[in-house]
This record gives structure tokens, C-alpha cells and sequence, in this order.
């Protein structure tokens, strides 16, 4: 499990120095649920906006990652009208056995080719995103102008939710 960690965090990190981004990381005690992002966002003084990851299968058997702000909620008839098949919400153990990664701890970047990544537009409102880079006791922080940069060097599929309505 460690192992798969570490190299999602390696790729991570790989595809932010490709993508010649800037970006932040902090160490810290693992966060594994919102109690402790909320403690540790205090303690160090983070200003960038918590983002969250979640893991998804869609009805036709393709995976997907669906990474939005923490407290937004996922808008299944629009990922559905987006991908043409109707997404739910991983178990853990699915999503261990998938993409190595821990509850609590999705990495949106980092990940297999094949795993489609759907972003949320509300994301674009804001100055700086967190995320988990697989490893739960490390935070990195981006500027939302740069996602796009980022997204560009993924192999992943990747689509802007707001593609649902064109």
C-alpha cells in the first residue's frame, strides 16, 4: 500500500515540475477526515481552499475522479449527462484495490491513464486549491490559474464539468 503512495505522490510531483507550475507542499500528521484538515489548516495557516477527490465508477465500468471544492456536493446528473453513464461513489476497498489510495486521501493527479478525471467549474472562482498527493501526511497547494496547465500534461481524459451543458 505504501509503496503505491509514494508512487502516486512521485507522479504527482512529476507532472507539476513538468507542467513548470508553481506549488506548495507541507508535511504533517496524516489527514485522513475533514476533523483533522480543519485542525492542521489552522495550526500551519493555510489560505488556499481545500479541494476533495472522489473516486467514482460509472455504470459502463470506466473509473473516474471527480475533483471539486470539500464542501461542494457531486452533481451525478451532470457527470452523467457529461460521460454518457451514470457514476456512483466507490466503496473504499474498491477504491484501494483500484487506485491504491486511502479514504480521505484521493489524489485528483498521479493516477493510471485510463481513470477520467471531471472537474468541477466552481473551482475556477477560486485563487488556490489543496490536495492530497496520495500520501496522507503531505498537503500541496496550486494556484487555480495554473490548473489548467496541469490538466494539460495528465494522460488522463480530463473534462470540465460545465462541457455537460455545450
Amino acid at each position: 500500500m505504501r509503496e503505491r503512495l509514494e508512487q502516486i505522490y512521485q507522479r504527482t510531483v512529476a507532472q507539476l515540475n513538468e507542467a513548470g507550475v508553481k506549488w506548495q507542499r507541507w508535511e504533517h500528521e496524516p489527514i485522513l477526515d475533514f476533523e483533522t484538515d480543519a485542525k492542521l489548516a489552522a495550526e500551519l495557516g493555510w489560505t488556499a481552499e481545500p479541494s476533495k477527490s472522489l473516486f467514482l465508477r460509472l455504470k459502463d465500468g470506466r473509473y473516474c475522479i471527480y475533483l471539486t471544492h470539500r464542501d461542494a456536493r457531486l452533481d451525478s446528473k451532470a457527470v452523467r449527462q457529461l460521460l454518457g453513464s451514470r457514476p456512483s461513489v466507490c466503496s473504499p476497498e474498491t477504491m484501494q484495490d483500484v487506485i491504491g489510495c486511502l479514504p480521505g486521501a484521493v489524489c485528483p493527479f498521479g493516477q493510471d491513464a485510463d481513470i477520467v478525471m471531471v472537474v468541477d467549474p466552481r473551482l475556477k472562482g477560486l485563487k488556490e486549491i489543496m490536495f492530497t498527493p496520495g500520501l496522507p501526511e503531505m498537503t500541496v497547494a496550486i494556484a487555480v490559474k495554473d490548473l489548467d496547465t496541469v490538466l494539460s500534461v495528465l494522460p488522463n481524459p480530463v473534462f470540465w464539468l460545465e462541457e455537460a451543458a455545450a
